[in-house]
């Protein structure tokens, strides 16, 4: 590699990087290359960690819950006590502010979202539709789902910078503590998606602490990765629940999360937790929905991890299937990249992404030169609202899906696009 960083090269040595990586990209594309970078999927090695689920539940006796419920049945619309008891020991909530729910965390942060549009949120506010033009703060780079929620809804969305420590907290207060149509913030307060950041216990702090201008303002907490960590050593996240109880603002938090990355995405469990008084005012209205969620997939799951150091363990054997596959994308960066001063990336200590950062204006292209020979990347822009990224210079790396060869190619053509974009742009200066 040639380790001479690319404002220092001549033109004459800019024009070589660039025949020699589009001679490269040219070999590639010869071999009809499917590969797929897009979206942070378990393996099928994580999948089959779970297998045992499929068989857990044999006969009628496996059905009955504790209290004698059959699970076969109609009933239990917040979810097994059981199984409460099994996220509040995981998550360190009381079980009693848990609703044990779907599948996706997805489905039930859009169902919140919709409601308090349609009903307002707890303590009798006007519903967020009938409100005008209502705002929501949006930490980016982020998850571009959140985004896709706001944008169906027509919620404006006002990016503010993450930093290495959450949300920039000085713009957060700005906006929120000034702007009564600010009613909410997106947060992925741990390895977050796709920086792979955990939040400060400042910053936790902060958030709970703040008294926005909005009575009806809801902090929409999303804990996807909450017993994610790559290493062995646990990464601290503060609770959010207490700090905010402190200050007397519990009933700003809604909290999600799921087992979406821990057993099955397709037939997992998700969860929200809330105040007592917002509970209060959700319950009747999923109660129009539904008569109950899927209560055997909820026996399920305590019958497979029985309890939360249960599912502790169950995430060191995921960990150790993706710990190598982080290390070898961070190596091939290291080994292709260092020196030329054209991209920096993240190296988180869990989650399913990591954050590249390449030249200004070069992220599109670079997506494009990957995708010309078979490896898709989610799309340039993507981690920010309406897809607008400022610098044009993000993208989001999921390596958990791919077999490591396979990954392992796809880095090194990624790294090949990254130095030809480079090369192009300076050429062009």
């Amino acid at each position: 590699m040639n380790a001479k960083a690319f404002s220092a090269m001549t033109q004459e040595e800019l024009q070589a990087v660039y025949a020699h990586e589009q001679a490269k990209l040219d070999k590639w594309s010869e071999r009809n290359l499917t590969l797929d970078l897009t979206r942070g999927k378990p393996n099928q090695a994580q999948l089959d960690l779970s297998s045992e689920m499929l068989s857990i539940i044999s006969d009628r006796g496996d059905c009955f819950s504790a209290s004698g419920l059959d699970c076969r049945n109609y009933g239990i619309l917040d979810g097994l006590p059981e199984t409460k008891k099994l996220f509040s020991d995981l998550l360190d909530i009381p079980a009693e502010q848990i609703l044990v729910l779907g599948n996706s965390s997805l489905n039930v942060m859009y169902d919140t979202m919709v409601r308090s549009m349609l009903f307002g949120v707890a303590g009798g506010y006007e519903p967020w539709s009938r409100q005008g033009r209502i705002k929501f703060i949006c930490p980016s780079p982020g998850y571009d789902r959140h985004f896709t929620i706001c944008r169906t809804l027509g919620i404006e969305m006002i990016p503010v910078k993450l930093t290495g420590d959450g949300p920039d907290m000085d713009a957060v207060y700005d906006i929120a503590c000034s702007d009564p149509s600010v009613k909410g913030i997106w947060c992925v307060p741990k390895f977050s998606n796709p920086e792979g950041i955990t939040y400060s216990d400042e910053v936790v702090e902060q958030i709970a602490a703040m008294k926005p201008a909005a009575p009806d303002f809801r902090i929409f907490w999303d804990n996807a990765y909450a017993v994610h960590e790559l290493y062995d050593e646990e990464v601290p996240l503060a609770n959010i629940f207490k700090l905010a109880r402190e200050n007397g603002n519990e009933d700003n938090i809604f909290y999600f999360a799921s087992t979406s990355k821990i057993t099955f995405p397709g037939s997992g469990l998700a969860i929200m937790a809330a105040s007592e008084k917002n509970l209060e005012q959700i319950r009747p209205i999923i109660a129009t929905q539904t008569i109950g969620y899927d209560k055997i997939n909820q026996m399920r799951h305590v019958k497979f991890f029985k309890d939360a150091d249960g599912i502790r363990a169950h995430m060191r054997h995921h960990a150790a299937i993706l710990r190598p596959k982080f290390e070898l994308v961070e190596q091939l960066f290291h080994s292709e990249l260092d020196g030329l001063d054209i991209a920096h990336w993240s190296e988180p200590k869990g989650g399913y992404f990591l954050s590249l950062y390449v030249p200004d204006g070069c992220a599109r292209r670079v997506y494009q030169l990957a995708r010309s020979v078979g490896v898709t990347l989610t799309t340039a822009g993507s981690t920010y609202p309406y897809g607008r990224d400022p610098h044009n210079n993000n993208l989001r790396i999921a390596p958990t899906y791919p077999e490591n060869d396979e990954l392992k190619l796809a880095i090194e053509i990624l790294c090949s696009c990254i130095k030809l974009a480079a090369a192009e742009k300076m050429l062009k200066a």
